[in-house]
């Protein structure tokens, strides 16, 4: 391993204990299904500690092509956390550039998630070098909000006494041009933690988004909605559950779903555990819902209304409605 490499591991990548759930202190009960979710933040590192060390992209990317299907976009995320930090220590680089044009490309939607773990790792000055510049519409660039979704997911789940615990809010930043948007894309991706840190347990993960205060819960069950959907870690009849207790947010919670349901149908692969879910929030099939959020994107959105993210989201779940009544 190259020492620089080496360095550059030792510094940013936690081990595979610190991110298991024991690792971490999450009160989570061992299960198959527990066993099943931590394969999730274990595949991230073990990408990140392939991009970190590798010399050469085709290295990282042959080695991400042998990663489980279900597992590979989120060994992706780590991959692209570890290019987006070379990319920023020392000469600016294009890494990640190559990466989300190359092998990354079907996973463009956690290849944004991965840029927000990097951030997590990286000071504020050098968040502007993160985001690579493709503006062509196969990389959905309204979707660079899912970069702040996962600088709140890592902060969630590597703080939760703070994030989760304390329900700290983050400093706004001007992502995208709109810093008034941060606190509603950070609290998706703490949303997300939530699935994590109570494992999947549906009771739990509803009794922490009613922790929070009132206005913060829609988004964080839109993030509840997608990890349940992309990771999986549920029964059936939490399934039902999880519906039930959204109340008033289930329409979040399904906007969540869609947008896992089009990552992973843009992926190529859609495991068992991600069809449930769909159908269990959205009534509809996965095929059915990867088109809903395709005919929902936010090109026309009008101006003044938010950023395209959130008129995309907003254009999901009224459509959902339409399509209920």
């Amino acid at each position: 391993m190259p020492v620089l490499g080496a360095l550059r591991r030792l510094a940013m990548a936690p081990s595979l204990h610190e991110v298991s759930f024991a690792g971490r202190g999450f009160a989570v009960e061992p299960s198959e299904r527990a066993r099943r979710l931590e394969a999730v933040p274990r595949a991230v590192v073990t990408g990140f500690e392939w991009g970190i060390e590798d010399k050469d992209l085709a290295t990282t990317e042959a080695r991400l092509a042998l990663v489980d299907p279900e597992q590979r976009g989120f060994a992706y995320e780590g991959a692209t956390m570890a290019c987006a930090i070379r990319d920023t220590m020392g000469p600016r680089g294009h890494r990640a550039r190559d990466l989300l044009r190359g092998g990354g490309r079907p996973h463009i939607f956690l290849n944004y998630i991965g840029i927000g773990f990097a951030m997590a790792k990286l000071p504020r000055p050098l968040w502007k070098k993160l985001v690579p510049d493709l503006t062509e519409p196969e990389f959905y660039p309204a979707m660079s909000w899912l970069c702040v979704d996962g600088y709140g997911f890592d902060r969630a789940y590597f703080d939760t006494a703070t994030w989760v615990g304390e329900q700290r809010r983050d400093a706004p930043y001007a992502w995208d041009g709109d810093p008034g948007y941060w606190a509603r894309a950070f609290d998706q991706g703490v949303g997300r933690a939530l699935w994590f840190v109570h494992g999947g347990h549906t009771a739990h993960v509803t009794a922490a988004v009613r922790a929070f205060a009132e206005g913060r819960q829609a988004d964080l069950w839109s993030g509840v909605g997608l990890a349940a959907t992309f990771a999986g870690g549920f029964t059936p009849a939490g399934l039902a559950a999880l519906a039930a207790d959204a109340g008033e947010h289930r329409g979040h919670l399904a906007q969540g779903s869609v947008f896992a349901a089009k990552a992973r149908h843009h992926a190529g692969f859609v495991p068992e555990h991600s069809a449930a879910a769909v159908h269990a929030f959205t009534g509809l099939e996965t095929a059915a819902v990867a088109r809903l959020a395709d005919d929902t994107a936010a090109d026309r959105a009008e101006i003044g209304a938010g950023p395209a993210y959130e008129v995309w989201r907003r254009n999901v779940r009224e459509q959902l409605a339409a399509v209920a009544v």
